[in-house]
């Protein structure tokens, strides 16, 4: 297919082009209007956080992590490690590395079940030592699409609560995992009303397509409003050498969208068709190999959530996919949803059943 453009990112745009603004540098965490909004759309608008939040636009969500990393590595007074769930996105542990922070893992994924393995999960944190960091990706789990129940969370929440470890969410799909962005904070939203210490890193590549923009946001959650006074100083600091600035055009876009009631109207609606048609594709490619006949338990494909389905093929089986039926995937089973259509599903559906069964 083709890149596609969201309407209400094109009307936004030319909104913004309108305007004539200027040209001149942001702030060093970057456009007022678009952290404001993206604090919001995050942690809701009548959050209690909004009041004690220092928060910095970044290079999209890998700024956002990476600016996070640095902050921790400093001034964090635990251990100077981050624990990551087995699998997680591949650049997680390239970043935090680079940061100097040293990375654990914990258990997430269950080869056997093709979900998630809570157990293993909740034991390692359990395990971990006290006032441990934890990343946690809030929704659309990449690259499984394994996410946890929300009462999973809650029953995750209460473990990291009680053993006083620092969250590290990772949100780069609010709205394109159920289509409401309400519904995909819940985690996020659910800690800070625990309580917890926390810190988000927010993009705003997937659900707004703005890819090439770099568009995006860190946040910290302080326990009042002086000390994220103080925290945002530290961000700042941080910042000045890495990149000085952010981008302004893709944060004006973003925001203009996110403070224009009919434009963020349209874009809740858009968000939620892409959703969507995510959903009935994974149903589509589930129903197919059902019809054919295939004697496998496909109930994976539409539990999980987000752009990625571990499909549970064997590498073995992904180069079948590839030399036989010219379907290309990762070799650790993983199709991206977005690419398939109404046209291609029953082709694709054909391979895996002819390579899998």
């Amino acid at each position: 297919g083709k890149p596609y453009v969201l309407p209400s990112v094109r009307t936004a745009e030319q909104k913004v082009v309108d305007a004539k603004l200027n040209k001149e540098y942001a702030g060093i965490t970057g456009v007022p209007d678009f952290t404001k909004a993206a604090a919001e759309l995050a942690y809701g608008a009548d959050s209690s956080a909004l009041s004690r939040l220092a928060i910095t636009q970044s290079i999209s969500g890998t700024g956002a992590l990476r600016i996070g990393a640095e902050f921790l590595k400093r001034f964090f007074p635990g251990e100077k490690k981050i624990y990551i769930p087995t699998p997680s996105w591949a650049n997680h542990k390239a970043v935090f590395s680079d940061a100097g922070l040293q990375v654990e893992q914990y258990r997430y994924y269950n080869r056997d079940t093709i979900g998630l393995d809570f157990e293993g999960m909740i034991a390692d944190i359990k395990a971990a030592p006290k006032g441990s960091v934890f990343l946690f990706h809030a929704c659309a789990h990449n690259p499984t699409g394994v996410d946890p129940t929300q009462e999973q969370w809650k029953e995750i929440s209460a473990i990291v609560k009680a053993s006083g470890h620092f969250s590290f969410f990772d949100m780069a799909y609010q709205g394109f995992a159920s289509g409401s962005t309400d519904k995909d904070a819940f985690a996020l939203r659910h800690f800070v009303a625990e309580g917890h210490d926390l810190c988000l890193a927010q993009s705003f590549a997937k659900n707004m397509g703005l890819y090439g923009e770099r568009v995006g946001a860190f946040s910290i959650v302080a326990n009042d409003a002086a000390e994220a006074k103080r925290v945002d100083s530290q961000i700042k600091i941080v910042v000045r050498p890495m990149y000085s600035n952010p981008p302004i055009h893709g944060a004006r876009v973003a925001a203009e969208i996110l403070t224009n009631p009919a434009l963020y109207k349209q874009w809740l609606g858009e968000v939620k068709e892409m959703a969507d048609r995510i959903i009935t594709m994974r149903a589509l490619l589930k129903e197919n190999l059902e019809k054919l006949g295939s004697k496998h338990d496909w109930s994976h494909i539409t539990s999980q959530i987000g752009m990625f389905a571990y499909t549970g093929l064997t590498p073995e089986q992904m180069d079948s996919l590839a030399k036989e039926h010219s379907v290309y995937a990762t070799k650790d089973g993983r199709i991206s949803v977005a690419g398939i259509t109404s046209d291609n599903v029953g082709r694709l559906a054909e391979a895996i059943f002819k390579v899998k069964g």
